[in-house]
């Protein structure tokens, strides 16, 4: 019997690594599914997204005296005396 005890060993090796492989490919599975499924919902938001900017450049969501600089509402910006010099020489 002596012999035959390193096969048992060797069984319960590969059972192990078996179990191992298995266990990694189901991670990797998991992952690609889980990417996949986020890659999917954000697809989505952005089309989504898209369709009510859509929407709104339709509305007119224009605000008189409001620049397209000024979208928050801040003062406009008036450059110095300095500035418009430099500007006009250049």
């Amino acid at each position: 019997m002596p012999k035959t005890d390193w096969v048992f060993w060797l069984n319960v090796t590969n059972i192990g690594l078996g179990v191992v492989v298995f266990l990694a490919v189901l991670l990797v599975l998991s992952a690609l599914v889980w990417e996949l499924a986020t890659r999917y919902k954000k697809h989505r938001s952005v089309a989504n997204l898209d369709k009510e900017l859509e929407a709104m450049v339709q509305n007119g969501m224009s605000v008189p005296g409001l620049g397209v600089t000024m979208a928050d509402g801040g003062e406009a910006y008036k450059p110095s005396p300095e500035q418009r010099a430099e500007k006009k020489q250049s």
